[in-house]
């Protein structure tokens, strides 16, 4: 009889760890499923953070490009004005020293002319207005 109880036992030990068993694979297969559906979603935050990183990406470097055409037109017309407004008349000094001297403002002249012209000057106001008349457009 003892035998017959321990085999009882055995056999009641044996489906309680089948059972065990059972549920174990079952609980294994949700978890399973559940890691597999997480790396799925996973996958697809990655896939749109890279892909929203390459447009964000791409769209900067358009945004970029964009705005460095246009500073380099703001300055092209920014040079463009400073050459228009560059000073083209003589001060009424200069002015009036070349009247003396019967020559036109606007007329190109002559070194030896103009130094001629200039040696009642000092040095400093010779500089002055030999600068004056090059921006003028007087002489080179």
């Amino acid at each position: 009889m003892e035998q017959s109880e321990t085999l009882d036992q055995l056999a009641a030990a044996a489906d309680r760890l089948a059972n065990a068993a059972e549920t174990l694979d079952r609980v294994l297969g949700k978890l399973d499923a559940q890691h597999e559906a997480m790396n799925a979603k996973v996958d697809r935050i990655v896939a749109a953070v890279e892909e929203r990183g390459e447009d964000i990406h791409a769209g900067g470097s358009r945004e970029l490009e964009h705005r460095v055409a246009e500073l380099e037109k703001v300055n092209s017309d920014l040079k463009a004005q400073a050459a228009r407004l560059t000073r083209k008349t003589l001060s009424p000094f200069v002015s009036a020293l070349l009247a003396k001297n019967n020559a036109e403002p606007g007329d190109k002249l002559e070194a030896a002319a103009l130094d001629k012209t200039l040696q009642t000057l000092s040095v400093e106001q010779r500089i002055a207005v030999k600068a004056e008349m090059a921006r003028a457009g007087m002489i080179e």
